[in-house]
C-alpha cells in the first residue's frame, strides 16, 4: 500500500486534525514551513525518500519538534496530502441538496484550481507509482458527500448515491486541476446539476 495512504489513520484522528486545523503563533509558523519543505520535496520526486532531518533542514526547524509533533515521515505526508488537497471548508447547508452540491462545487473548484495547487497536485500524481486502497482526500471528500446526502434523505430529498457525486463531480473537479483545464464557478456548478438530473432520470435514492 501506498505509504501516503497506509497513514491515513494516524493523520486524520481528531487531535491530530484539530492541531492541523487550528495552529497558532510559532506552531503555526513551525507547520507552514515543515508543509512548505514536504511539498518542495514531493514536487521534486522525493515524497519516497524524504526524511525528517531533510524536512527539518529546509524548513529551517529542530527536528526533535518535528519528531514531537508528528512522530514519523508517514504520519507527516499522510497530513500534509490531506491539508493539500481538502481545506476543511464548512460543508454548505441550504436544506437543498442541489444548491449545496453547487456550492461546494465552487468551493473545491476555487481551491484546486491556484496555479500553486495545480503544481502540488501535478507532484503528487507523478510521485504515486501504483494502485492505493484508499486516498485520503478521496475518503475525505466521501464522507463530505456522505453527510450532505445524509441531510438531504432526512428532508425527503430524492438524492444521487455517493458514488454518483464523486465520480461525477469530486472526480472531473481534479483531474480538470490536475491537467489544466478549465475549472471556474461555471464547470462546478454544471457538475452539480448534471448529478442532480440523474438522479430526477432515475427517481431513486441512495
Amino acid at each position: 500500500m501506498d505509504r501516503m495512504s497506509s497513514s491515513h489513520a494516524a493523520a486524520s484522528r481528531p487531535d491530530a486534525g484539530d492541531r492541523a486545523r487550528r495552529p497558532g503563533g510559532r506552531s503555526a509558523r513551525v507547520q507552514s514551513a515543515v508543509y512548505a519543505a514536504v511539498g518542495q520535496l514531493v514536487g521534486a520526486g522525493r515524497r519516497d525518500t524524504m526524511t525528517i532531518p531533510e524536512v527539518a533542514e529546509l524548513a529551517e526547524v529542530n527536528p526533535t519538534s518535528i519528531y514531537r509533533r508528528w512522530g514519523s515521515i508517514e504520519a507527516l505526508l499522510g497530513e500534509v496530502a490531506v491539508a493539500a488537497l481538502t481545506q476543511g471548508e464548512p460543508l454548505p447547508d441550504t436544506s437543498d441538496l442541489g444548491a449545496d452540491l453547487a456550492e461546494w462545487s465552487r468551493i473545491i473548484a476555487a481551491d484546486i484550481g491556484r496555479p500553486k495547487r495545480r503544481a502540488y497536485l501535478r507532484a503528487m500524481v507523478f510521485a504515486r507509482d501504483d494502485v492505493v486502497e484508499e486516498c485520503p482526500c478521496w475518503e475525505i471528500r466521501r464522507e463530505q458527500a456522505e453527510q450532505m446526502v445524509d441531510r438531504a434523505a432526512q428532508r425527503g430529498e430524492a438524492t444521487p448515491s455517493v458514488r454518483q457525486i464523486l465520480d461525477h463531480v469530486i472526480a472531473p473537479l481534479y483531474h480538470h486541476a490536475v491537467f489544466g483545464l478549465g475549472l471556474d464557478d461555471t464547470y462546478a456548478a454544471t457538475l452539480a446539476a448534471d448529478v442532480m438530473r440523474m438522479t430526477e432520470s432515475r427517481g431513486t435514492s441512495r
